[in-house]
């Protein structure tokens, strides 16, 4: 139909240029859909259930700034054992891969715990763009800490 035939093979310009809108407003709604993947990085270990909830609520968060939420520390623990250190480690691995694919790496909280600082030097080492939040969704300016002391 790109050249205003039919299917039959006869000129109809009026079914061509209404498939030609049509492709246009796909192809616009499909950029406008469009949501960068964001590496979310926030503490596991400790209150859990606690930690896992707060991480809940940092994915809602992404989503409604329009990104799509990776959280590995919500994936992998599900079928991966935390207390296992080889197990640990394999789920650290998978979480670096997934953090390559992001476009943005956020951190959330005030402290830093063992796993979110090797996240954070991970990222900093490989250049990609770093975000912080509070605990309360609230983005923070200036200079990153995490001098290997737990504290932002």
């Amino acid at each position: 139909m790109r050249n205003n035939r039919n299917a039959e093979g006869y000129f109809d310009p009026t079914a061509g240029i209404a498939i030609s809108r049509v492709t246009r407003q796909e192809r616009k709604a499909q950029k406008k859909q469009y949501r960068p993947l964001v590496y979310l990085c926030s503490a596991y270990a400790g209150d859990v259930v606690r930690n896992i909830l707060a991480a809940q609520d940092y994915c809602r968060f992404a989503v409604k700034e329009g990104y799509i939420p990776v959280a590995a520390h919500l994936l992998f623990p599900q079928f991966l054992k935390d207390e296992d250190p080889a197990e640990r480690k394999m789920g650290l691995f998978f979480g670096n891969i997934l953090m390559d694919k992001c476009d943005e790496v956020w951190l959330f909280g005030e402290t830093f715990s063992a796993g979110m600082q090797a996240e954070y030097d991970r990222a900093k080492r490989r250049g990609y763009k770093i975000r912080r939040f509070t605990k309360d969704c609230q983005e923070l300016t200036g200079q990153i800490g995490g001098g290997g002391d737990g504290s932002l």
